[in-house]
């Protein structure tokens, strides 16, 4: 019966999402001349040679596609502003990103059933997708039987292990950012259907970006409700679970959707700098200065957030107060991503390479931060005459904040785990793995004697790290990339494993290896210690064999 309703509740969810692509390709649009002449007078159009030819081009002409009104939209746009800038003309060049100018005309032209049956459409794409997915996850309840963590044959299906329907399903994420980012007018039919959302919130009609804030809280939602059935026995990912939720939910989608209904700045209280790149961009300088007091707290928090406030909190907590329980980058990954953290790369190669790139973003975007910095307060373009400001963060916004946070961060998923973004590439976490490497009083502490070297620990660690290695050993593991996501512990039969916050003093005790090749067995200290081992192995194995291989095989 519960198989059945999964089964079920897969074929609703492939039907909502097969509506939910085929908006991309449906469609009516046609621009007349006063909402024309509106969205000129909005954007302060000067000029004169886009409007006409515009005009000529697009005014009542119906269009059955976004690609066929995006395309002459553009070509005015560009055929305008290359004429401009031929003659000087700097005050009349559109500097508008042509897409996104594209996507404001598209979006007050359409017309149609989409546009006139939002709810409905609405529910035979988002409605039926979650539908489906609750009903795909929830007999889980029962499937998964009797206490402990499942993850039986996840290197055995094709969606798990980088098989057929992994790359398919990377393949839409990738696709999914791509339109996003660099073509919203085309996505502009999912924004429809979610108009009477935005504007109950703050006011205005649905953005490429309501549209991405709203996916991506549903999404973690759906995903939150596996892993409350998936680690229903273990409090400490049912809380951080809950945390990361809520952040998403009120301080990333609600609370600026609101502040905006009310004339104030589009503001996120807990994204902090440097992953909140474009804080210091003069343009959200200007705009939190001008919003008065509100606009001056907002900016102030965001200092002390990152300059006191991260710091502090990594200090007594590690990494993982923001990594695993505020941030929306890792609350994704960690729901989302969930069934995907076992494929991120445990090779040496892996680790050198994640040193050497995240720490090049940190530098990178320091360096593009001070260039902004110097340029703001001394009216020049450019960075002691060199280097262009705005190119440097125009290129940084695309490579790193479009490109590798978003395609590559989320995209990959099925294909490289769930943390690619945040091993890789977050700048912020690269500042806060510097600070608990060095300065920190979290550790996960090992009990090497209980060990049974299943490898459960390591295989699901989604930052790579081998924490086997150090469970061996009975060494604490004290390294910058752990998030502090508590999976290894959960996993682990024997209870090896325990995330703590104490003094700093012993939180490094770096052993060495028992049988290792420069270890003296005759000396009597280390014999002494060789011997017990095998008596504490022997016992163990000889009482508690059958139960361990059980726990084991559940938990493979």
């Amino acid at each position: 019966m519960m198989k059945t309703i999964k089964t079920a509740g897969l074929i609703i969810f492939l039907i909502g999402l097969t509506f939910f692509t085929s908006l991309l390709f449906q469609g009516s649009y046609q621009i007349n001349n006063k909402t024309f002449d509106a969205i000129i007078s909005e954007k302060g159009i000067k000029s004169e040679l886009f409007i006409s030819e515009t005009k000529m081009k697009v005014l009542n002409k119906k269009y059955t596609s976004a690609y066929s009104l995006s395309r002459d939209i553009i070509s005015s746009l560009e055929n305008a502003n290359e004429v401009h800038k031929k003659h000087n003309e700097w005050d009349k060049v559109i500097w508008d990103k042509p897409h996104n100018f594209a996507y404001d005309f598209i979006k007050s032209a359409g017309q149609g059933n989409i546009v006139n049956n939002k709810g409905w459409y609405w529910f035979f794409t988002f409605g039926l997708a979650i539908i489906g997915a609750l009903l795909f996850i929830i007999p889980n309840v029962i499937l998964l039987g009797k206490p402990g963590i499942k993850n039986d044959g996840i290197f055995h299906s094709k969606a798990t292990n980088k098989g057929w329907i992994g790359w398919l399903v990377g393949f839409y994420l990738i696709g999914f950012y791509v339109l996003l980012y660099f073509r919203p007018e085309y996505v502009v039919n999912w924004t429809y259907v979610l108009d009477p959302i935005s504007q109950s919130l703050s006011g205005n009609v649905a953005s490429q970006w309501f549209l991405y804030g709203f996916l991506y809280s549903t999404v973690m939602t759906i995903m939150a409700v596996r892993m409350y059935i998936k680690y229903r026995n273990n409090l400490y990912q049912i809380i951080r679970t809950t945390s990361v939720l809520f952040f998403q939910i009120a301080f990333a989608f609600l609370i600026p959707e609101i502040l905006v209904r009310f004339n104030k700045p589009y503001f996120d209280f807990k994204n902090a700098f440097p992953l909140d790149y474009d804080f210091f961009f003069d343009w959200n300088i200007n705009s939190l200065i001008d919003s008065g007091n509100l606009g001056l707290f907002m900016f102030v928090w965001g200092v002390v957030l990152t300059v006191i406030i991260v710091p502090v909190m990594v200090y007594f907590y590690g990494k993982r107060w923001y990594c695993s329980w505020v941030c929306g980058c890792g609350g994704l990954a960690e729901t989302l991503g969930d069934p995907y953290r076992q494929l991120s790369s445990k090779k040496l190669g892996a680790w050198k390479l994640e040193r050497w790139l995240i720490s090049s973003v940190l530098v990178l975007v320091l360096l593009m931060t001070a260039a902004t910095l110097y340029t703001y307060f001394t009216g020049t373009d450019t960075f002691f005459g060199v280097i262009k400001t705005y190119d440097l963060q125009y290129y940084y916004g695309f490579f790193i904040g479009s490109i590798f946070s978003g395609v590559i961060g989320t995209g990959f998923y099925p294909m490289l785990g769930n943390r690619v973004w945040c091993r890789f590439g977050c700048p912020l976490a690269a500042y806060m793995g510097f600070v608990q490497r060095f300065k920190s009083r979290f550790r996960i502490t090992t009990n090497g004697g209980q060990c049974i070297s299943c490898g459960n620990c390591s295989t699901y660690c989604e930052q790579g790290i081998d924490v086997r290695a150090y469970a061996q050993k009975g060494e604490n593991i004290v390294r910058a990339s752990c998030v502090g996501c508590g999976i290894c512990s959960a996993v682990c039969p024997r209870g090896v494993l325990k995330l703590e916050n104490g003094p700093e003093e012993g939180r490094i005790n770096p052993t060495e290896i028992l049988l290792g090749n420069d270890v003296d067995l005759m000396e009597s200290g280390q014999t002494h210690t060789f011997l017990t081992s095998l008596f504490v192995c022997y016992v163990i194995f000889y009482e508690d064999h059958a139960s361990s291989l059980i726990v084991v095989g559940d938990i493979r």
